[in-house]
């Protein structure tokens, strides 16, 4: 709700009507500018009457925001957020951050040397999967807790932050002792307990899209987690399913826009997912750079016909370099710095 006092109004009738709102269990988002205030109410606010408030002659107008999630609405929240991640800064103006690495942990071996080879290449991040949601209960899972350790030893020989997906809430404890950014994937992105898992830690999040979720659906996801105490949460694209079959899902990049109009939340691309052919990496990254994006997670293998679980949507180091390259170009262009 918001509602818009008139420029006349004296602080005392401001500081009691604050009081009154905050009495009624809702929270006061106060605007202040040259000529209004404007109070933002979140919460619930069903107990207020639009028509009470209309009766205080100092109120000049009462609006039911129709959008029903609140603390990611940049209506109430103009500033970009900017969440850190173990030192490394993702949204508003700053860098664009890319994450790399491979879509499975493999091992000890596997993961230091790929997390070697991306840092060399430019990367920020190690991204890696310890515990691995597949389609087929046949194909590989992932190494779970030991594939944790390894993203450990990963971090402490390359300094650099690692990203790994959490599946479900039993969970969240080890991920809070090890891992920087902790990911919920598509298919948890309406797992409301897990998101109140992580609501409650002091990790940042990275939240993937579902894959037949609206922009909505994926925003109140968001909030789930935003109303259990966490703000830091980083919206992930990572393609959605439609009737198309020639690539592995259809990339939304209008969604980086559209997310940055919304929420003042940051926004990264995941072409890896989104297309299911390294060819295809490439031209979305930049793509994605140049409609706005926070930042991208790309799939690294440096055998990617022998990787464990997506091989096809995984570029060697050289291409992801090379990608690299390009990025900084186009973001530059745009303004920005990779």
């Amino acid at each position: 709700m918001i509602i818009t006092l008139k420029k006349e109004a004296p602080q005392s009738e401001v500081d009691r009507l604050y009081n009154d709102f905050e009495e009624k269990g809702v929270h006061v988002n106060i605007i202040q500018g040259d000529n209004f205030n404007v109070f933002g109410l979140v919460g619930d606010t069903s107990q207020i009457s639009d028509r009470d408030i209309l009766a205080n002659e100092w109120v000049e107008n009462v609006q039911r925001v129709s959008a029903p999630y609140k603390l990611s609405n940049r209506m109430f929240h103009p500033e970009d957020t900017i969440v850190d991640v173990a030192g490394i800064k993702v949204g508003g103006n700053e860098k664009i951050v890319i994450i790399g690495g491979p879509c499975s942990v493999e091992g000890s071996e596997q993961i230091c040397r790929i997390a070697e080879e991306v840092k060399d290449c430019g990367a920020d991040m190690i991204r890696g999967g310890a515990y691995k949601p597949r389609t087929s209960p046949y194909s590989f899972q992932g190494l779970g807790y030991q594939g944790l350790l390894d993203m450990v030893e990963a971090r402490e020989k390359t300094g650099m932050p690692i990203v790994s997906e959490v599946m479900s809430a039993d969970k969240v404890d080890e991920f809070v002792e090890h891992v920087d950014l902790v990911q919920i994937g598509a298919r948890n992105m309406q797992n409301f307990d897990l998101l109140r898992a992580v609501g409650h830690i002091n990790k940042p999040v990275l939240l993937k899209r579902g894959m037949s979720a609206t922009i909505e659906d994926w925003i109140m996801s968001a909030e789930y987690i935003m109303a259990a105490g966490n703000p830091n949460v980083i919206m992930c694209e990572r393609g959605i399913r439609t009737f198309e079959k020639y690539t592995r899902n259809t990339m939304d990049l209008a969604v980086i826009p559209i997310i940055k109009e919304k929420t003042h939340l940051p926004i990264i691309i995941d072409p890896s997912h989104a297309t299911g052919d390294w060819k295809l990496i490439e031209p979305m990254s930049l793509a994605a750079i140049a409609a706005g994006a926070d930042g991208l997670i790309i799939e690294v293998h440096d055998c990617p016909d022998k990787a464990w679980s997506d091989g096809a949507q995984a570029l060697k180091p050289e291409k992801f370099k090379e990608l690299i390259r390009k990025g900084k170009i186009v973001a530059e262009a745009v303004g920005r710095s990779l």
